[in-house]
């Protein structure tokens, strides 16, 4: 191949992947529209489920709470919570624990664990 050859397929590549990204990203991006809380990334469905629990802590509305977890897609719900406020009490994400103990003590009937009952938040009795 001479230098004319390849200075001309170099030329013809760059101008290829300028038009792609032009099209791909301008022209005809990809558009998401009424996505399942299913199809989110594991991450966010985590912090989607910290959202709930917070207002459940909130509200104490518990069916509303399920109703919200429900597009999730989970099948057992009780069970994802319990594991997730699990794995935030091992990896120490201290802010977002209560809400989930408060939701996991609410969906169970058993009493809580010893690693989560630290965080649950007992009524303080009131003084008269």
């Amino acid at each position: 191949m001479t230098r004319r050859h390849v200075g001309s397929l170099l030329i013809g590549v760059i101008m290829g992947l300028a038009a792609g990204v032009f099209l791909g990203w301008q022209q005809f991006p990809v558009e998401y529209t009424n996505s399942s809380l299913s199809a989110l990334a594991p991450h966010y469905q985590e912090e989607y489920t910290v959202m709930v629990a917070e207002g459940y802590q909130y509200d104490q509305d518990l069916d509303g709470a399920l109703s919200r977890l429900q597009p999730l897609g989970m099948e057992n719900i009780f069970r994802y919570i319990r594991e997730l406020t699990e794995r935030y009490i091992s990896q120490s994400n201290v802010p977002a624990i209560p809400p989930l103990v408060a939701l996991a003590d609410a969906l169970s009937s058993e009493p809580l664990p010893p690693a989560m009952e630290i965080y649950h938040s007992t009524p303080s009795p009131s003084s008269p």
